[in-house]
């Protein structure tokens, strides 16, 4: 709600009917407000204040009705740990559990950095684990926590600046530096630098929603600030060639009962562009697979590993939506023969899970990234060469999606479809892709240049169309 000047003050109510009989009433815009006082001198006292007020020409807060240097003097008192809880608090019950947790890791990240005094401070990483675990993990604030991880938090409870302190920007940037590096001193990932500060900037917003800071502005916006710089684009050195997929299915394939279940897995990565997540909760309802020519698959969610102290049935996965898309939202993949087949072959041999899932533990459950990455470590010690082994190629099951989206890139896909059949946005498929994109213009720039050769000195006769050089 807004600060106003449309501000009216009564006169003292009283009331002997009730224990509290003094009432001062106040009107701020079209909200009524009013405190009861046992004593009519407390009263008088409290009405003076707020004529104070506003004959000096303060604003008045319309939700609490208190003028605005009484919200400031309110936020000073606000501590950054107290209000980090509130946020927490707040958005709980509408966040994923992955969401949880990385605001969790966001602001043990953070909170260290913003204490008043290093006296007594605990050691880095009990104190990363108590604000983690437990102040930042709203499921375990009804839970008695370890004598030690009690000890870490009353330390940052009576050490922690006030939130308003972070309208000086040299306190800010003691919080920017912090998310921006690892605890090891090293640089942290852009990427991880910005999902951080993106933490940051909501916590401040609803600071400034709150009314803590001396002028409604998020201090970020005035504090100057570039993530540090990582490497963000697929590493060619990890894009296998179709030879090698080709070659890397077959040694999946080759390693016993589990291999042999997973070799559609990591089809799903490649041939549709799926992520981990969204070939680990495909069924058997979204896949079209006629017997001959092109299918498709209808991807809508996927299963993410999130840990079960974040999720709200105890569980360790946690069914989601698409990346970056709306609850309800679809993606239609169309999917080449070859991998209709690998699919067809796959669901007549192993069947699917209760809930229609095609890929699944020996006992029925979600398939874990430590499992297929074991298969996959097997795989690639048995169809690569030495050199090859060693290099990033194939490595990490992302590396067969990236392989697959770079391969429709090289083969000259417009680059809009291949961004929608991969679910994400053009811009992330230029930057991401960026070195395999070179290496296609360099294809490209060599069918020009050869096209060019072959018409130097020739012209087509007059009235000819292009191609016709009789």
């Amino acid at each position: 709600m807004p600060l106003t000047y449309d501000v009216r003050i009564y006169s003292i109510e009283t009331r002997r009917d009730r224990p509290k009989p003094y009432r001062v009433r106040w009107l701020v815009g079209p909200q009524k407000h009013s405190k009861s006082y046992t004593v009519k001198a407390q009263a008088d006292g409290r009405r003076s204040e707020l004529m104070t007020a506003l004959r000096r020409g303060d604003q008045f807060d319309v939700e609490t009705g208190l003028p605005a240097t009484e919200l400031r003097i309110q936020g000073s008192r606000v501590t950054w740990y107290e209000h980090t809880r509130a946020y927490v608090d707040r958005r709980w019950d509408r966040l994923p559990a992955k969401s949880r947790r990385n605001d969790a890791d966001s602001l043990a990240t953070i909170t260290p950095a913003l204490m008043r005094s290093v006296t007594g401070r605990p050691a880095p990483g009990a104190l990363r684990a108590a604000l983690y675990g437990w102040a930042y993990n709203r499921s375990r604030w009804d839970q008695e926590p370890p004598a030690e991880v009690a000890s870490v938090l009353r330390w940052v409870e009576k050490n922690s600046l006030p939130i308003a302190a972070l309208e000086d920007p040299a306190t800010l940037r003691l919080a920017l530096d912090a998310l921006s590096t690892l605890q090891n001193g090293s640089p942290a990932a852009g990427s991880t630098a910005r999902r951080k500060r993106a933490c940051l900037s909501d916590v401040l917003g609803l600071a400034v929603e709150r009314r803590h800071f001396s002028v409604p502005v998020n201090p970020l916006s005035t504090v100057k600030w570039t993530a540090p710089k990582s490497v963000e684009e697929v590493d060619p050195a990890s894009v296998a060639n179709p030879r090698q997929i080709r070659e890397l299915l077959s040694a999946v394939r080759n390693q016993g009962a589990r291999g042999a279940h997973l070799e559609a897995f990591f089809g799903c990565l490649y041939y549709a562009l799926m992520r981990p997540a969204e070939a680990t909760g495909l069924t058997e309802a979204q896949c079209y697979l006629p017997r001959e020519g092109w299918g498709d698959v209808t991807l809508r969610g996927g299963i993410v590993h999130a840990g079960h102290v974040w999720t709200d049935d105890d569980r360790a996965h946690q069914a989601r939506h698409l990346k970056a898309r709306a609850e309800r939202d679809s993606r239609v993949v169309p999917i080449p023969p070859v991998f209709v087949t690998m699919l067809r072959s796959h669901i007549e041999r192993f069947g699917t899970a209760p809930d229609g899932r095609l890929f699944r533990t020996s006992r029925g459950g979600v398939i874990q990234d430590t499992g297929y990455g074991e298969v996959l470590a097997a795989a690639r010690a048995e169809a690569l060469t030495p050199h090859e082994f060693e290099s990033p190629l194939a490595r990490r099951a992302y590396d067969w999606r990236a392989a697959g989206v770079s391969f429709l890139v090289f083969l000259g896909v417009d680059p809009m479809e291949v961004a929608r059949r991969a679910g994400h946005s053009v811009a992330v498929l230029l930057r991401v892709y960026a070195k395999v994109l070179a290496r296609a213009q360099e294809r490209a720039n060599q069918k020009i240049e050869a096209g060019l050769r072959e018409w130097d000195g020739e012209a087509p006769s007059p009235g000819g169309r292009l191609g016709d050089t009789r």
